[in-house]
């Protein structure tokens, strides 16, 4: 199941910055814009997967 989400990102002195519209907690950086992405996706699974133990299943649903 994927999820789509806003970045909202900008041009600072050395990096591009970025933060999640839907998350406004998630804000990472980046030398590229890809890199920017990657980045904001790893932090956004990081925050999904706090406090989840080592050992866990996974199960698509329908909401």
């Amino acid at each position: 199941m994927k999820t789509k989400m806003t970045m909202i990102y900008w041009k600072s002195d050395k990096f591009w910055l970025g933060k999640l519209l839907e998350h406004p907690e998630i804000m990472t950086q980046g030398k590229t814009l890809e890199e920017l992405e990657e980045n904001i996706k790893d932090a956004y699974f990081l925050m999904a997967m706090d406090d989840v133990p080592e050992e866990y299943e996974m199960k698509e649903i329908s909401i």
